[in-house]
């Protein structure tokens, strides 16, 4: 009697099917036939980081700089057989990045999603019937770009500006070291890196001894990549 109940026994256990496995599906951009992005869960469609970059996470809008790294993979259409491994490419200084099969590609101030489809219809022109590019932010470059300062300071040259730093003309002198013995206070001059709408430089004429001696922060602009301090000398009369 007892060795039929263990019989019946692992007969009902035999009889269990085993549970189904969900297979993998590619996430898919809202153009359809546009190159798929890797996004976490939750992501709703957008572009992410992998992961908490130094407390700076970009989102679907995020615009790649010079120094970002990517992972860049090319898969097989509607499935999860990798063609290639992934490879990481970093954008460098010129803002291009040197992609396998195509070469190089201006990255810079595009979203990931925008060099993905560009990617794609690259390679598929030449190299594949369908491509399916799956890129992926892994490092944002921390450093948003350099100011210059030049004349009448301690330590001319160039200054970094990290991502979410507010740096002001008046922090950039105290950076560089501060006025040198000579330096023309009330003249300093910035000339902005970047060209007005009609191609125009703009420049900013600054009076640092009100702003850095009598607190009138007021009077001080932000700085921008690519801008240039002038620290005159003043005239010495003998």
């Amino acid at each position: 009697m007892f060795r039929l109940i263990i019989f019946l026994m692992l007969c009902a256990v035999a009889s269990v099917a085993p549970a189904q496995i969900p297979t993998p599906v590619p996430f898919k951009s809202p153009a359809g036939n546009a190159a798929p992005v890797m996004a976490p869960p939750a992501a709703g469609g957008s572009v992410a980081a992998s992961g908490l970059l130094g407390g700076y996470v970009p989102d679907a809008t995020y615009k790649l700089r010079a120094g970002d790294a990517i992972s860049f993979q090319i898969l097989e259409d509607h499935i999860w057989n990798a063609l290639d491994a992934p490879k990481s490419l970093v954008v460098t200084d010129s803002g291009e990045l040197d992609v396998p099969y195509i070469g190089r590609m201006m990255a810079v101030d595009k979203t990931c999603q925008q060099l993905a489809d560009e990617m794609k219809a690259a390679l598929e022109k030449d190299y594949y019937h369908k491509a399916t590019v799956v890129l992926s932010l892994n490092v944002a470059n921390r450093l948003l770009g350099r100011v210059y300062i030049w004349g009448q300071v301690h330590s001319q040259g160039a200054l970094d500006m990290q991502m979410n730093e507010n740096l002001t003309a008046g922090q950039a002198v105290l950076r560089a070291g501060g006025f040198a013995d000579f330096a023309n206070k009330n003249k300093v001059k910035v000339v902005r890196g970047s060209v007005g709408a009609k191609g125009e430089k703009q420049t900013f004429d600054l009076d640092m001894e009100q702003i850095l001696e009598k607190g009138k922060t007021e009077q001080d602009i932000l700085l921008q990549p690519g801008d240039l301090i002038i620290v005159p000398s003043r005239l010495i009369n003998f």
